[in-house]
């Protein structure tokens, strides 16, 4: 089966067909670029959504991430993104390997089949040319046979003409004979030409075309080759990456086997719990002796649990009863006393750990200025010891700060852990609607909530407008109360802002009367004068009682 043998005669076909195999060459390359930018554009939207559902930093977002639901997709989050690599490397691989060789091996091709068909031209062009020559012989031949013709037969009627002279007629047989002679150079002429151009048709369709049809049916199989090797190099593509694949799916089972909802209930609990206890038993109250009422230490109208009557915070405010205030809408005190006693806690350690952060990086930082400070006093050539004083001044005065900042948070942390584990029963009726009268601890700010999802309270509606009729019930009461006499004086550590009702706003440095001293709720009752009392943190003062007070 060949080409040159078989389709000796189309010269003209085999090379539209040949085109037309350059062509699909072609349309496989774009196949393929095209499939590359697919597999670019599907790694992309991957990768993009893959950021798009990451945590930010620095968010709370980032913090519900504790948990190992949330940590299993952000798992499937990161293998995503691996798998969106993969098919970066199908694209990469499909561009290099099938892609630049299909392109290089074209032009290769279309240099080929231009050289082929220029030769196979030529060898038509040749044995046009013979045949024309041939013909041209072949006419010639004919017309001398003829001129001959005429010329004998012209002779032999002037021969037979008596009129003619002799001279005439040897004139026409001399005419006559070089027409023959010229008809037999013809026909010698003619003969030689003719063979030469049977030999040049043999060899043209036996020798030249079978020869060159054969290069081109050796083109046109190697085209043929390479366009099944492209297809499989093109399934091996994206073989190799098949394991790649699975192992990122399998990171994504490990992933979602990894959840442990038991942890998970768990950590709620810790980012929740609020550290106090259910409210017990309300005691009854006997009211059918009017003149004599007896105030159960639980009562809403009793004062610490002293039968004390409730202060006049301010000189302005009757009667109302500071449990119940409504929760402050404004910046979160530093100190965290907003918060649970447990939610305190995991605050203000996770504060101090910071700042001990920031303390070991200050000095850190201070112990390499040092080194830079004793090269340069070793090596004047390098730098100016000097110039490093005031640096490391400055990082001495912020690692010091630090500290300060550091024990005051230490302090409010051994306050809240040593307050956790002892509850009184006034605390433990911290959730409850009927309140004792105590003032709230740094712990717990705001006594008589409902703790809500984000680590605050909620008022109850029912609760606020209780209050207000018996806040109203006992104003008169207490009305005419005699103001309570100092016990000691205390100096403000600390600034405080008391920003919620029966609190008293204080500034560091200064000095208050004592009248009511902690009573194991991590408040102090004190007096600017006779108009402004009301409660501090017991931490953000230094007491000194009377010693008459003491005795008793």
């Amino acid at each position: 089966m060949s080409w040159g043998t078989e389709l000796w005669d189309q010269f003209d076909n085999l090379e539209k067909h040949t085109q037309w195999g350059i062509d699909t060459l072609e349309k496989c390359i774009k196949f393929v670029k095209e499939r590359t930018e697919i597999e670019l554009s599907y790694a992309k939207q991957l990768r993009n959504l893959s950021k798009k559902y990451q945590p930010k930093k620095n968010s709370k977002e980032e913090e519900e991430y504790k948990y190992t639901s949330c940590k299993a997709f952000i798992s499937t989050l990161n293998e995503m993104n691996d798998y969106a690599g993969q098919h970066e490397v199908i694209s990469e691989n499909m561009a290099s390997q099938i892609i630049v060789d299909l392109a290089r091996y074209v032009q290769e091709l279309k240099q080929e089949r231009k050289s082929n068909f220029h030769d196979g031209r030529k060898a038509q062009q040749h044995i046009e040319t013979c045949w024309k020559q041939l013909e041209s012989s072949k006419r010639r031949f004919e017309r001398d046979c003829k001129e001959a013709d005429r010329a004998q037969q012209y002779f032999e009627k002037m021969d037979a003409d008596i009129n003619v002279t002799k001279a005439d007629v040897e004139k026409a047989r001399q005419q006559a004979q070089i027409r023959h002679q010229m008809a037999e150079d013809s026909k010698a002429d003619y003969s030689s030409i003719l063979q030469k151009f049977n030999h040049e048709q043999h060899e043209y369709y036996h020798t030249h075309i079978p020869n060159i049809f054969q290069k081109i049916q050796e083109m046109e199989e190697r085209r043929i080759v390479r366009i099944g090797e492209s297809m499989k190099t093109y399934a091996e593509v994206d073989r190799q990456v098949i394991p790649i694949i699975g192992k990122c799916l399998d990171g994504i089972v490990k992933a979602a086997e990894s959840i442990d909802q038991k942890n998970d209930s768990q950590l709620v609990i810790e980012a929740y719990k609020s550290g106090f206890e259910p409210p017990g038993d309300i005691e009854f109250e006997d009211y059918t002796q009017p003149m004599k009422r007896t105030v159960s230490d639980n009562s809403l109208s009793n004062s610490r649990g002293e039968g004390k009557p409730d202060l006049k915070f301010g000189g302005k405010s009757k009667g109302k009863l500071w449990p119940f205030i409504k929760k402050n809408k404004g910046a979160t005190p530093e100190d965290f006393s907003n918060l649970p006693p447990e939610q305190r806690r995991k605050k203000l350690q996770q504060k101090v750990d910071e700042l001990s952060k920031e303390i070991q990086k200050e000095m850190d930082q201070r112990d390499a200025i040092t080194k830079m400070k004793d090269v340069y006093l070793k090596n004047p050539q390098m730098g100016d010891p000097a110039s490093l004083d005031h640096k490391l001044a400055e990082v001495s005065q912020n690692i010091e700060k630090l500290r300060l900042e550091t024990q005051k948070f230490e302090a409010w942390l051994a306050e809240v852990e040593g307050r956790l584990p002892a509850r009184s029963e006034q605390a433990r009726r911290q959730s409850g609607l009927y309140d004792s009268q105590n003032p709230p601890t740094v712990n717990n700010c705001a006594q008589d909530r409902e703790s809500s999802p984000d680590g605050s309270y909620t008022e109850e509606q029912s609760q606020e407008s209780e209050v207000k009729v018996l806040a109203t019930d006992f104003d008169d009461e207490f009305d005419d109360e005699e103001p309570l006499p100092a016990i000691g004086t205390c100096k403000a550590l600390y600034t405080f802002e008391g920003q919620n009702e029966g609190t008293i706003s204080v500034v560091e440095g200064e000095t208050l009367y004592v009248i009511e001293e902690d009573k194991g709720d991590g408040w102090t009752r004190i007096r600017r004068n006779e108009d402004e009392e009301g409660y501090v943190p017991t931490s953000y003062v230094e007491v000194c009682l009377d010693k008459n007070a003491k005795d008793s």
